[in-house]
């Protein structure tokens, strides 16, 4: 019998093609989207201080073939590329793929530290409910909270409290470098709590619903050993977490330029950042290159797993799907603590006026006049804060959203948008922030864009992973055997067990998104000063970190508190 490709995976395989294809070549036409003279941007990279008269930016010009054009240049490259060359950088002249094989193993190590970590720390999180589960000796219920506040943690303000307390304060570790295992410790602990907090909370979500299953008490009668029922439920429940911990994977490696920016540390992602603020494309085009091929690698490797683990029951669609057990509605007091936290201090805030400069109070102290104190130009931080909500949470919550919705609707196609997600995933925020506002300029509109762009991958493959074995369960083959139609079994069936576990993932996410929208505006892409905005707040602040801390801490402390509100409110369940 001759086996041909299906037509699943061929499109699959299009699907990657076509999105890195897309991708590369954005990245090729940046220096022309951006409006500006890509000589002027080469020689002022090379030399800031030689004056940028007509002579010396064609001799650039020239150097670089520039007049060629765009397509031209993306010909050559391609060409190149084919042969292992991805040529020389624009900045310094040196060899493209050493730069990038150097930076991608300092990446390549900090990832697999921060991995090893992360899944130490799932396991933490689940252990309580494994061994409850596994013996029948009480109720199963979740450790939600802990789960999710470890995944709530923006990873650049974890980088840089852990920086001020271990290297600054307390002296233990060195704050920056990457010379020796020292210099590992902080940057993999930062990357590693948040992604091992996401990973427990969705095993240790899916693991109640496994322990209410027939079979687990059909083992237990017929005395199978504790050990025996626990490994079979973490095989039950991994299925659907092993695409995240693919993405998990690759957004370590490429998804942390706010770390690797902290730290100092000279792994891909920062390496990419500064080739695309120098506009030094060949540098630009390898560091995206071998993200992309990263994220696509990591999402091979878990949907072979994923597959593995569920066997011949999703072939032959004979799965059963686990049912959560009833749960009493928690009291909301946490959410409700949180959000009138926030809504009295952003009410506060408004109150007040974020522009008004007192040169004569820069940096004071917190009291009755400015109750979080002032900022480097005597500006009041409480009404910067207030009215940084706006801007922050209100585009947050907007993107969260539409992350969401993006996600149901691909994960009901997997085939054609796996490679999408894989490729979206493995562009960094920041990277995608350079592009989109290389096109609309710098701003808040060009910021959520760019944050919606490369959110909805993780919960796309969650939904992804859901519909493939929502649509296998041995119950639906039955409804489509009597001519029950697809629309129907859509609605009914699939949308109700995708949706809401989907929307929990992306409440979950909202803290990330608001860092993302933070750190776009730390880096000056988001929001331009002197309109309100936390991670603008956040940047002006951090050189008198040591002097005017509240200065820092008052923003942080409010995304801290956003993350309880949403870390709470996930946990909130119906009867």
């Amino acid at each position: 019998m001759r086996v041909g490709v299906k037509p699943g995976q061929r499109v699959a395989v299009l699907s990657r093609v076509g999105a890195l294809a897309v991708v590369v070549v954005g990245i090729g036409l940046l220096p022309w989207l951006s409006g500006r003279d890509p000589a002027l941007s080469v020689l002022r990279a090379r030399a800031a201080e030689q004056e940028p008269t007509p002579e010396a930016i064609e001799a650039v010009r020239r150097e670089l073939g520039l007049d060629a054009g765009p397509i031209t240049l993306l010909g050559r490259w391609f060409g190149g590329v084919v042969r292992g060359d991805l040529g020389t950088s624009w900045a310094n002249g040196a060899e493209v793929l050493p730069s990038v094989l150097t930076a991608a193993a300092a990446s390549l190590t900090l990832m697999g530290a921060a991995l090893g970590i992360a899944i130490l720390l799932a396991a933490a999180i689940c252990w309580p409910t494994l061994v409850r589960g596994a013996r029948g000796t009480a109720r199963v219920r979740g450790n939600g909270v802990i789960a999710t506040g470890l995944a709530a943690l923006p990873e650049f303000l974890l980088a840089t409290l852990l920086m001020l307390t271990f290297s600054v304060w307390l002296g233990w570790l060195p704050p920056y470098g990457w010379d020796g295992p020292k210099h590992l410790v902080l940057p993999a602990l930062a990357l590693a709590l948040p992604a091992g907090g996401i990973l427990g909370r969705l095993v240790d979500d899916a693991l109640p619903a496994v322990f209410a299953e027939r079979w687990v008490s059909l083992w237990r009668s017929a005395g199978c050993s504790p050990r025996s029922i626990a490994l079979a439920a973490v095989r039950r429940a991994t299925p659907a977490v092993v695409p995240q911990l693919g993405l998990v994977a690759v957004g370590l490696t490429g998804g942390a330029v706010a770390v690797e920016t902290v730290f100092a540390v000279p792994g891909i992602g920062r390496t990419a950042l500064g080739a695309a603020e120098s506009q030094d494309l060949p540098l630009l085009q390898g560091s995206v290159l071998l993200l992309i091929a990263l994220g696509v690698a990591a999402g091979l490797v878990a949907q072979a797993t994923r597959r593995r683990l569920l066997g011949p029951g999703l072939r032959d669609q004979a799965l059963t799907l686990p049912t959560a057990p009833a749960e009493t509605t928690r009291q909301p007091v946490v959410p409700v603590v949180c959000a009138t936290v926030l809504a009295a201090t952003i009410a506060w805030g408004l109150a007040l006026d974020p522009l008004h400069l007192d040169t004569t109070a820069r940096l004071a102290s917190p009291s009755w006049e400015h109750p979080l104190g002032t900022d480097s130009l005597g500006r009041d931080v409480l009404a910067r804060v207030g009215h940084g909500a706006a801007t922050t949470i209100g585009t947050a919550v907007l993107v969260c959203v539409a992350s969401f919705v993006i996600a149901l609707v691909a994960g009901l196609s997997p085939a054609i948008t796996e490679g999408i997600s894989e490729t979206a995933n493995a562009v960094p925020p920041v990277i995608a922030g350079v592009l989109v506002v290389a096109v609309l300029g710098p701003g808040a509109l060009g910021a959520s864009i760019a944050v919606a762009l490369v959110s909805w991958p993780p919960l796309a493959a969650h939904a992804a992973a859901l519909t493939q074995e929502t649509r296998a369960a041995a119950y639906l083959t039955a409804q489509q055997a009597i001519g029950a139609g697809r629309a129907w079994i859509l609605t009914r069936h699939v949308l109700p067990a995708v949706a809401g576990p989907v929307a929990r993932h992306a409440v979950l996410r909202l803290p990330g998104i608001a860092l993302a929208l933070a750190s776009l505006g730390f880096l000056g892409l988001g929001s331009q000063p002197p309109a309100p905005e936390w991670g603008s707040g956040l940047a002006e602040s951090l050189p008198y970190v040591e002097r005017a801390p509240w200065a820092t801490l008052a923003p942080a402390i409010m995304l801290l508190i956003l993350a309880a509100l949403a870390v709470s409110l996930s946990t909130v369940r119906r009867t």
